[in-house]
């Protein structure tokens, strides 16, 4: 078995920047960097910077285009139609495209962000909209989405290649989505790492209603600004590497 570690990435602005670790110390642990692209999070200087540093990693660079809400860090739902959505994941796709060109990489994987990654998972005009310009502007780049979604059954039925996702630092409900959650405490991370041990072995998340629900996936999320992040990353990928199972980015 061989499995993706993702994770979210230059998310800051000029001098903020969100939470407590450094993208420098997480960039080791990880195989696939969702990288901000100004919208919800990230400026040039931060994308050129982030960008970089996957590429000095080996890791994979992914574009994590946002809805325009920089004040709101993109979780906030803005009301807009499917053309102006795709323009706008577009721009931003261009944007970290010629970064990474510029370091001698190339963008492996679109993963939208926030609540525009929740609004494509239930939204079928949008998500068409998304993978046909996809088809055309980064037919081989992977899209990132929940098997649940609709965005990865439109995805699959127009030939985008799709990776599922496990977020291991979120909770899932029975209905096999993720409990949303504005403040995200400090999670356990041995606990973090037994859950997604358990999701790899066994094709199973315990929910908050207490039930094990069926989960399908090909890479395993966590996020940045979770407090603690560096410690989930510590104990995530060696224990994936002790069950024997290989960590590499999609299509390594």
């Amino acid at each position: 078995m061989q499995v993706d570690i993702n994770c979210d990435m230059g998310e800051g602005f000029g001098h903020w920047r969100l939470g407590e670790t450094d993208d420098a110390a997480l960039m080791p642990h990880i195989t696939s960097a969702n990288i901000a692209t100004g919208f919800h999070a990230g400026d040039p200087a931060l994308m050129d910077a982030t960008v970089r540093l996957a590429v000095g990693h080996g890791v994979a660079i992914g574009a994590h285009p946002g809805f325009d809400d920089l004040r709101g860090f993109g979780r906030r739902r803005i009301n807009a139609g499917a053309e102006e959505m795709v323009n706008d994941i577009l721009y931003q796709l261009g944007a970290l495209r010629e970064f990474a060109t510029r370091h001698g990489g190339a963008i492996a994987h679109v993963k939208p962000h926030g609540a525009l990654y929740m609004e494509l998972a239930q939204n079928e005009a949008m998500s068409l909209a998304l993978v046909r310009a996809l088809r055309k502007v980064a037919p081989t780049a992977f899209l990132f989405c929940m098997d649940i979604s609709v965005t990865a059954r439109i995805a699959r039925e127009e030939g985008q290649p799709v990776i599922r996702e496990f977020f291991a630092d979120r909770d899932y409900d029975n209905s096999g989505a993720i409990v949303f959650a504005r403040q995200v405490g400090r999670p356990d991370p041995q606990a973090v790492a037994a859950k997604v041990l358990r999701a790899c072995q066994h094709g199973v998340v315990r929910t908050v209603e207490g039930d094990d629900r069926p989960i399908a996936f090909e890479s395993i999320c966590f996020h940045s600004d979770t407090p603690g992040s560096l410690a989930i990353a510590q104990h995530l990928r060696p224990a994936l590497e002790g069950a024997g199972i290989k960590v590499t980015a999609p299509g390594g």
